[in-house]
């Protein structure tokens, strides 16, 4: 699956509008970076191909410059000799390699110009694909925290509310009756002493209504004794 048709086209694309309209965002941005990996890896090559055209292009300049030099240096030797038709013979090669010369500079330019080009569309792709390989990062972590929202969420939906609030009302329950039994421990402490001291209390009224009953006694005692006399 192509989404873009030309080097162009990746350049002037607005990836977050186009991830925006996708049904499945995700998928396009993998497929957006592969497609620009795969130009990215075409035009390296291109411009890896384009930089040993122009190297040896400015080999072969070299070479016809030194034979430009030598053509004139022989012209000029040749008049020197007084030899003008081998100085004519000089200056027509050397002119047919001036020619050459013009014409491998000219081609020696226009592959510095593609190459350059091709620099250049390499660092904007570059920058193209790390926005999207960021933007990918962003929708990955997007997706991972959407996921263990989600597996949280189907967690709490699996909790049994009803059966959640009857466990809750069953510890409820199970702490007053803790309560209740720390109470009952204190409130038995203090019935048993309230006991003890109202059967101390009881001991007393005994006392007293038998000392009440052996002082009546004492008193008809003197009676029946007169009584007698």
């Amino acid at each position: 699956m192509s989404i873009f048709s030309r080097f162009q086209d990746i350049i002037s694309s607005n990836i977050n509008s186009m991830l925006d309209k996708a049904e499945d965002p995700e998928k396009l941005i993998r497929l957006m970076i592969r497609e620009m990996e795969d130009t990215l890896v075409e035009i390296k090559a291109s411009c890896a191909g384009s930089m040993a055209q122009l190297a040896k292009s400015n080999r072969e300049l070299a070479d016809v410059r030194e034979k430009l030099d030598r053509w004139t240096e022989r012209a000029q030797l040749a008049i020197d000799r007084g030899r003008d038709d081998l100085a004519r013979e000089a200056l027509l090669e050397k002119r047919a390699v001036q020619k050459r010369v013009e014409a491998l500079e000219a081609e020696a330019i226009r592959i510095q110009d593609i190459v350059a080009q091709y620099k250049n569309d390499i660092k904007e792709l570059e920058s193209k694909l790390e926005q999207a390989r960021n933007k990918h990062k962003v929708l990955v972590q997007r997706h991972v925290r959407a996921r263990q929202s989600q597996a949280v969420q189907s967690s709490i939906r699996k909790v049994d509310t009803k059966t959640a609030m009857m466990k809750f009302d069953s510890f409820e329950q199970r702490i007053d009756r803790m309560e209740a039994d720390a109470d009952l421990v204190n409130y038995g402490v203090k019935k048993d002493l309230d006991s003890q001291f109202a059967d101390l209390e009881r001991d007393e009224e005994i006392e007293k209504e038998l000392e009440d009953l052996r002082q009546k006694k004492a008193e008809k005692t003197p009676s029946a004794d007169q009584d007698a006399g």
